[in-house]
């Protein structure tokens, strides 16, 4: 059976990335975690987690959270260097 951290380095996200998906969600952190791990199975998943973290971005730019949308335009930059996304 494959840790948490086995999985989290298969599909090459960090902890913050999933902690900032699951909040965002609403969902535990280790269900975000194989949500995630499986979207980026696929180019379709792949497109669909950058989707919500520029959704995170744009959510938190709005409510003022700014120390949350840092942290996930570097999860967004790292994740698209990760997975060669073009902006």
């Amino acid at each position: 059976m494959l840790s948490m951290r086995d999985c989290l380095d298969y599909c090459d996200l960090t902890d913050d990335e999933v902690a900032l998906i699951a909040e965002f969600e609403g969902i535990p952190d280790v269900m975000a975690g194989q949500v995630l791990c499986g979207l980026v199975q696929s180019d379709e998943g792949v497109q669909l987690l950058a989707r919500w973290l520029q959704e995170l971005i744009e959510y938190a730019d709005a409510t003022g959270m700014q120390e949350k949308a840092a942290r996930a335009r570097a999860g967004f930059a790292r994740f698209s260097i990760s997975y060669n996304l073009t902006h």
